[in-house]
């Protein structure tokens, strides 16, 4: 009698404990790469832009084109699109490689999109408050990009069974604005993914 009681005592404790509506959460450390899903995620992301930000330093025209033009060229991100078969944030693509330019040491960010308006509008308030001379900033000292970073994410799917392997290739390009000549084209397909659903039981 009494083990018979311990056994529903054990019992229940477990079914409390998986009723419990609180989630287990564990802190890792933000490098720890980590696959719940399959799908693209932020280990991901890091792997691809350091690569393709790496490739762009390399190249030799871009190289050319830094010791033509005797300075760090003005770079700006463009537009990321995601030509996937799933929700990816391109913007958290371009925020990234945002920061690996800034930290090449030989290419210049220039902020772009709704920043650069930002920064528009600020000037144009200081000029219209008359700011204090020499405390305001000029309205045409505005430093313009020479180049444009943009690209796309795209997967490839292959399927059989309960496998799926996923594939991701994305492409970036460096181009000149004056000339829209290409400056550099580079592309990553590292990442690589099996995922295997569990059979499904009759």
């Amino acid at each position: 009698m009494k083990n018979i009681i311990l056994v529903c005592a054990a019992i229940a404790a477990i079914s409390f404990a998986s009723c419990s509506s609180t989630p287990k959460v564990s802190r890792v450390d933000a490098g720890t790469q980590t696959d719940l899903s399959g799908f693209w995620n932020d280990s991901d992301v890091r792997i691809v832009c350091q690569d393709l930000i790496k490739q762009c330093i390399e190249s030799p025209r871009v190289a050319q084109a830094i010791k033509d033009m005797k300075r760090n060229p003005q770079v700006i991100i463009g537009r990321f699109k995601n030509d996937s078969s799933e929700h990816i944030d391109t913007e958290i693509i371009s925020k990234i490689m945002e920061v690996e330019i800034f930290n090449t040491g030989i290419l210049d960010f220039v902020a772009g999109g709704d920043t650069r308006s930002e920064l528009r509008s600020e000037r144009s308030d200081q000029d219209d408050w008359g700011a204090r001379e020499n405390s305001g900033s000029d309205l045409l000292g505005e430093i313009a990009a020479d180049f444009m970073l943009t690209g796309t994410v795209k997967t490839i799917i292959d399927k059989a069974g309960n496998q799926t392997v996923r594939t991701y290739f994305v492409d970036a390009a460096m181009t000149n604005i004056s000339t829209n000549a290409r400056m550099w084209m580079g592309q990553n397909s590292s990442i690589k993914k099996i995922i295997v659903q569990p059979k499904n039981r009759l």
